[in-house]
């Protein structure tokens, strides 16, 4: 009938506190007294609570009245036939582990009992190994369905509580973008926290530092100062319909005249920073919340002044901070309800605290935006009372009679200077005197260079503009500085498309505006680099860029380099990037220069592609 359990059986049994939960039992279903006495004796001797039953009457007792987590259940009863019972206890009882019973050595009886929703079939005489391993597999089969049931639900209240954040943060945004008003965004943060809405809260106080960051101030605050309060309020919510951006509108209104008691209570907060042991300022600065419970809240100490204060001895303290400072904090607590505050509900908090410091963070930056508009525009109108411009005119016009009347009265001269100095130098062959006259020569080269870009710069501004191709013109650019670019270890690259852009040019001047600039790529490059010139052609216009892999220039110089006589290097005119503006200006172009994203300047040229693009004459 039954075999007993062998020793080695007896060794192997898994221990009942692993499958079953305290004070659950297995009950065994049988009306032959012999094989309930041994298995009774088995498994009590496993641990397990065992209770007997001899009819499908006494099971269901057992059933109702226990915490019952297995049955061994016998197909043929007395009183009901045991599928039948299989039936009913599947569809009742949807954690209880159920294993059939018989005598009968029928497969398509055991077969028909798995399908219907019994876990395993024994089959009389039950041999104690089968019977240990086929208790041990279905428990621990009840065990992972409860569990992974368990999981399922916390997980589906997880994915709950991330659409809800979600849904809230959503709301929220949209209450942010229809306010920049430190204010308007302060009581959108306390709705969020305290609404049926949002994180339901009964009250909700927020304290941020002040501008000098030397106290930590109460606010605003939201909630009920009574329970009989906080059921007219939610009463009247619930009647008036009212949803969220409802309460923001309605309390932008009237919030003053409002929730008077916990508005009291938070402006009355104003705590020195300097106070590094008071709890608000430990939670603001550390960027950590806190748990108070009891009044107790760990290393963390809580005055009585606080707790008075609040009038309430648990909640909890959020900090407010951006990346570079820390704004403030959010004390919540459910003053009304009593509901203790969950691990869930202070990271709710928390997600909703880092949105709430974005926004006012945002609008401290839009406050100061505002505050530079208003001093931009004092220094606009400031600038326009002065006539900065007629200044500037009258400048270049006295500039211009200077240059005109040095080119006249020194070219010549300096013309003779630096050619019988080279006459000397090739008719002498005493090296010291050479040296001198080299250096007679490369100075009068200097002087001939500058006399050259000032007559250039105050030469009749009449251009003669014809249409011809760009590409020609960019390639000779390029290739007269072909020796100086060897010399110095610098490489070039023409990157032009297949069609060649026809365009109205004199042909003359933009070449000497592209010389200018390729000659300043080169000697930003003293050390070699790689010179790029590139052109591509839109609907109305052609942009040419020019650009280097040297030094750079300053970003407080790069304003000025077409200043007039203004130059960064230690030779120079200063004037080849103010003749550059004036050719581009003469062709209704522009030019400007921005720094490189691995080093050294872009220059940016922009020319019309159409003749009636052009200035008229």
């Amino acid at each position: 009938m039954v075999e007993l359990l062998s020793q080695k059986d007896a060794q192997s049994a898994l221990p009942a506190l692993q499958l079953l939960n305290p004070g659950e039992s297995v009950v065994i279903v049988d009306d032959s007294p012999e094989i309930v006495v041994l298995l009774n004796h088995y498994l009590t001797k496993q641990g397990f609570t065992v209770l007997q039953a001899g009819s499908a009457g006494e099971l269901y007792k057992h059933l109702e009245g226990e915490h019952v987590a297995l049955v061994l259940l016998d197909i043929g009863l007395p009183d009901r036939n045991g599928t039948e019972i299989l039936l009913d206890l599947v569809s009742k009882y949807p954690d209880l582990g159920i294993i059939m019973v018989t005598g009968s050595i029928d497969l398509q009886t055991a077969l028909d009992c798995l399908r219907q929703g019994a876990d395993d079939y024994l089959t009389k005489p039950v041999s104690m190994e089968q019977f240990n391993h086929t208790i041990r597999n279905t428990l621990k089969k009840r065990r992972l369905a409860i569990d992974n049931r368990l999981f399922q639900r916390e997980l589906e209240a997880k994915n709950y509580r991330a659409q809800f954040l979600h849904q809230l943060n959503q709301k929220m945004n949209s209450a942010y973008l229809s306010t920049v008003e430190l204010t308007g965004i302060l009581q959108a943060i306390l709705v969020g926290i305290t609404s049926e809405e949002g994180l339901q809260f009964n009250r909700a106080f927020l304290a941020l530092f002040d501008e000098s960051g030397d106290h930590l101030q109460g606010r605003l605050a939201i909630g009920p100062s009574s329970r009989e309060d906080a059921g007219r309020v939610w009463n009247a919510i619930k009647e008036s319909d009212l949803h969220f951006q409802d309460i923001i509108t309605h309390l932008r209104t009237d919030y003053r005249d409002k929730d008077i008691e916990v508005n009291r209570i938070v402006q009355s907060l104003r705590i020195p920073t300097a106070e590094n042991e008071h709890i608000l300022i430990q939670a603001a600065l550390q960027r950590t919340s806190i748990i108070v419970n009891q009044g107790w809240a760990g290393n963390h100490p809580v005055t009585g002044q606080l707790l008075e204060l609040l009038a309430e001895d648990s909640f909890v303290i959020v900090p407010l901070y951006s990346p570079s400072k820390s704004l403030g904090v959010i004390i919540v607590d459910n003053f009304i309800t009593g509901k203790p505050i969950s691990t869930e509900d202070v990271h709710s908090l928390e997600i909703f605290a880092s949105q709430a410091s974005l926004a006012i963070e945002h609008s401290h930056l839009y406050e100061d935006m505002l505050n530079k508009i208003a001093e931009l525009e004092i220094v606009t109108q400031e600038l326009e009372r002065s006539k900065d411009l007629l200044v500037e005119a009258e400048k270049y016009s006295a500039m211009g009679q200077m240059s005109a009347q040095l080119v006249h009265a020194i070219r010549n001269p300096i013309t003779s200077i630096g050619g019988t100095a080279r006459l000397l130098a090739k008719k002498s062959d005493d090296p010291y005197t050479i040296s001198f006259l080299n250096v007679i020569t490369k100075e009068a080269a200097k002087i001939e260079a500058t006399l050259e870009d000032l007559f250039s710069f105050v030469q009749d501004g009449e251009i003669n503009i014809v249409e011809q191709p760009l590409y020609p013109i960019l390639r000779r650019s390029v290739m007269v500085f072909y020796t100086t670019m060897k010399k110095n270890k610098i490489s070039y690259t023409l990157d032009l498309p297949e069609q060649d852009p026809v365009i109205p040019v004199d042909g003359v001047r933009i070449r000497q505006a592209f010389l200018h600039l390729i000659r300043n790529a080169i000697e930003a490059m003293p050390e070699g680099g790689t010179l790029r010139v590139t052109a591509a052609s839109h609907e109305d216009n052609v942009h040419i860029t020019i650009s280097d892999t040297g030094l750079g220039i300053p970003e407080a110089a790069l304003r000025r380099v077409t200043d007039p006589f203004y130059t960064t290097k230690v030779y120079g005119t200063g004037m080849g990037l103010t003749l550059v503006e004036r050719i581009l200006a003469m062709h209704n172009g522009s030019f400007h220069l921005k720094p490189a994203d691995d080093g050294g300047m872009i220059a940016i040229i922009i020319l019309p592609r159409r003749l009636s693009s052009l200035p008229q004459a």
